[in-house]
């Protein structure tokens, strides 16, 4: 289980999902589990037989961003490793990676997945330059 300043990544999460349209944070779960646990979700909910780094599940509303997401820590050390990046980096990617997810960004159609990588990286900003 990954060590995380709670109280930190909750108002660094608030002014990200603000950044938004000034959006809320409701309820946000994060189940961090392994590879097994999230290709057993991905195939029991999506019908998808692969792994992932993160499954998002959307229960927001209006203004409010709310949701249950499986990071498999497996894979974000696996693509921390692909990507060279460091594992806090690459963990702290995919968890608002997750919210980016609940704000309304897509990663899937044609050019989505660069708008969703450039709101990535201007989330990471934050949260290493402290700035909210």
């Amino acid at each position: 289980m990954p060590r995380l300043d709670r109280k930190a990544v909750k108002a660094w999460i608030a002014a990200v999902a603000a950044s938004y349209g000034g959006r809320r944070t409701g309820n946000l779960n994060y189940i961090f589990c392994n590879d097994d646990r999230i290709l057993e979700v991905n195939n029991q909910f999506l019908g998808h037989d692969y792994y992932t780094d993160i499954i998002t599940f959307d229960y927001s509303g209006p203004d409010i961003v709310s949701g249950d997401m499986y990071i498999s820590l497996d894979t974000v050390k696996t693509n921390a490793v692909k990507f060279k990046s460091d594992y806090e980096r690459e963990l702290m990617r995919v968890m608002i990676h997750g919210v980016l997810h609940l704000c309304g960004i897509n990663d899937k159609g044609p050019g989505e997945r660069a708008v969703m990588e450039a709101a990535e990286n201007r989330a990471l900003d934050m949260w290493y330059d402290k700035k909210f």
